[in-house]
């Protein structure tokens, strides 16, 4: 495949926004995939290649969240350990099978989130001074951070949505911590799902390695958004990418 400066530029334009998408809310994939397949990528390798730049985005951005102290240490190794699990199953299950019965599921959890965040935005919209809750206090959180592991393993598109519902739908962390905390557990099992792609020989580095310019400077731009935005701008913007993924999902 021949990189032409057209098809450069469209890597990193599209990484950009898939950067800024991916690190406040989730969905960037579906903007990223079709760029890759676009350029004539089969959708396996689309679907492997993609987690370079997820990987190096989620890089930067736990960076930048660490840097300003929305990290907490404590919280990471209970958080990541059923992810971890579940992104290991996810990864090796897209390795080895087709992702096409996954998207009626992608587009429910998508349209689900929508719903809830237009009838009920408490449940992922918590409410300032929320003390949120350890994954010992919530059972059930670690039964949702598992599936969302497998989910992110096995396909990257809309993980975001997922680890969102889960870290702030059932721990109740707010908006931010949430964003760092899924920006931890999507770097961890997308490094897991990329060991094996690359063991399966999945990756193409080149076209990989330029769209994750664009999704690490998205990133970058994004932390810093979110860090200094006001709350109920956060929560806007996570309502209209969870309105365009439904979209990207039902279209795509």
């Amino acid at each position: 495949m021949e990189l032409t400066a057209t098809y450069i530029a469209l890597l990193i334009g599209t990484g950009f926004l898939a950067g800024i998408i991916n690190t406040l809310a989730g969905g960037g994939s579906n903007l990223t995939l079709p760029a890759l397949m676009v350029m004539g990528m089969p959708a396996d390798i689309a679907n492997a290649t993609n987690r370079v730049a997820v990987f190096m985005q989620g890089v930067v951005g736990v960076k930048g969240f660490h840097k300003a102290g929305k990290v907490k240490r404590s919280d990471i190794i209970p958080v990541l350990a059923p992810t971890l699990l579940g992104g290991l199953i996810g990864g090796i299950m897209a390795s080895y099978s087709p992702e096409a019965y996954l998207k009626p599921l992608l587009l429910i959890a998508m349209i689900s989130m929508t719903l809830i965040m237009l009838i009920k935005p408490s449940v992922v919209i918590v409410p300032e001074g929320t003390q949120p809750y350890s994954v010992s206090e919530k059972p059930s959180a670690w039964y949702a951070l598992f599936l969302a592991g497998v989910y992110g393993g096995f396909v990257q598109a809309g993980v975001g949505f997922v680890l969102i519902a889960a870290l702030a739908g059932t721990l109740r962390y707010d908006l931010v911590t949430t964003n760092a905390l899924k920006m931890v557990c999507t770097l961890s099992f997308t490094l897991l799902a990329l060991i094996v792609f690359i063991w399966n020989d999945q990756v193409w580095w080149q076209q990989g390695l330029i769209l994750a310019i664009g999704t690490m400077i998205g990133s970058m731009v994004a932390v810093r958004f979110a860090i200094n935005a006001n709350p109920a701008h956060l929560k806007w913007f996570l309502f209209v990418m969870t309105l365009a993924g439904s979209a990207a999902a039902i279209f795509s």
